[in-house]
């Protein structure tokens, strides 16, 4: 009886020392370059060949280590996100262009992963006033991000606040966009929407007194472009 008690409890101590290192192998599994999040996001991307993403010690690191960026691009702008962290740059000496990146970086116990990005660039010609530029990034199958969101660059100064309407079971869904002077003058908007956000979205621009001065419907999940103010 005593052996038996014996050999149970060595089995359920075995069972407790490996449970650990056997979740541990997992994620290691899971999260190294070419592991199993490398794989979901190659099948999003439509590759036969997982990509290599590596573990950086740093949201910016990942990033500029997946990219392959580290002098052409600045950061301007970050925000935590559950999980993880959402970046900003501007690739340096364009001026002639309005360009801007999204990039979503998640963390694990070994580090940062960059996940997930986007981005545009915007000729401005001399005669033409854009309110505000726009990118759309949607909702990722079996990828774990914030998405659908938007974002882009404010144009036109006189825009005080944004929101981007959407409709569930025929009822309007209102949110409003966060504004962010990132620099003297610069302003950048972004908006995370309900995951169940579907198109078409409209976007709505307002100035400080509260009147409609630019509004678009947006119709493709992937769509990028510029708005102009209401004549």
């Amino acid at each position: 009886m005593f052996k038996r008690n014996r050999r149970i409890l060595l089995i359920a101590a075995m069972v407790i020392l490996l449970s650990p290192l056997s979740v541990l192998t997992y994620m290691y599994v899971n999260e190294r370059a070419g592991g199993l999040a490398d794989q979901r996001i190659s099948k999003v991307w439509g590759l036969s060949e997982p990509i290599q993403i590596p573990i950086a010690n740093s949201p910016e690191r990942a990033v500029q280590e997946f990219r392959g960026e580290f002098d052409t691009s600045q950061f301007i702008h970050q925000e935590a996100v559950d999980g993880g962290m959402i970046l900003f740059t501007q690739k340096k000496g364009r001026e002639n262009n309005s360009n801007l990146q999204m990039e979503y970086t998640r963390k694990n116990i070994f580090g940062w992963k960059w996940v997930w990005g986007g981005g545009y660039s915007i000729s401005e010609g001399q005669h033409t006033k854009f309110a505000l530029d726009y990118m759309s990034i949607p909702k990722l199958d079996k990828v774990s991000a914030p998405f659908p969101m938007l974002f882009g660059n404010i144009k036109d100064s006189s825009i005080k606040r944004l929101y981007v309407e959407t409709k569930e079971d025929g009822k309007v869904i209102e949110t409003e966009a966060k504004l962010v002077e990132v620099s003297h003058g610069h302003l950048i908007w972004y908006v995370f929407l309900p995951p169940s956000a579907a198109i078409p979205y409209v976007m709505k621009g307002f100035n400080e007194e509260g009147k409609l001065i630019t509004h678009e419907q947006i119709k493709d999940a992937n769509d990028s472009g510029s708005l102009t103010l209401r004549k």
